[in-house]
């Protein structure tokens, strides 16, 4: 099989967003566990054999409600997992772990010190004339 950029074959890639796309939907529309707010799902790494699969989750809220979406949704994995296979039929269905994924905070942290750098520097340009 070819390789994805990221050295994976093509297979576990596509096996892999599919993953993502569908526990994307479920856990928006058919979970129903209170501690579970608002998380965007990432990405997701799938084992060769497809046996585990670590899906990387970006909770919003403040450091307590992160922390109850992310036991919800460890706790929902065994649901989850079932509801996947029937989804993707797949004849082995990956064992979940979530895992807490920052990427998104950081990056809109970045962005705010970058615009607050910006305008520093504009105020200092603007200033000099």
């Amino acid at each position: 099989m070819q390789d994805h950029p990221d050295g994976k074959n093509t297979r576990l890639a596509r096996v892999e967003h599919e993953i993502v796309r569908e526990l994307s939907e479920l856990i928006h529309e058919d979970l129903k566990d209170p501690r579970i707010g608002f998380v965007t799902l990432i990405g997701c790494d799938v084992s060769p054999d497809l046996r585990s699969a670590r899906i990387y989750a970006s909770p919003l809220g403040d450091g307590r409600a992160q922390s109850a979406t992310m036991r919800g949704l460890q706790s929902a994995s065994g649901f989850l997992s079932v509801e996947l296979g029937k989804r993707m039929r797949m004849r082995r269905t990956p064992t979940l772990t979530f895992v807490r994924d920052d990427s998104i905070a950081r990056g809109v942290r970045m962005s705010t010190i970058l615009d607050e750098v910006h305008k520093l520097d504009e105020s200092r340009k603007h200033g000099a004339d």
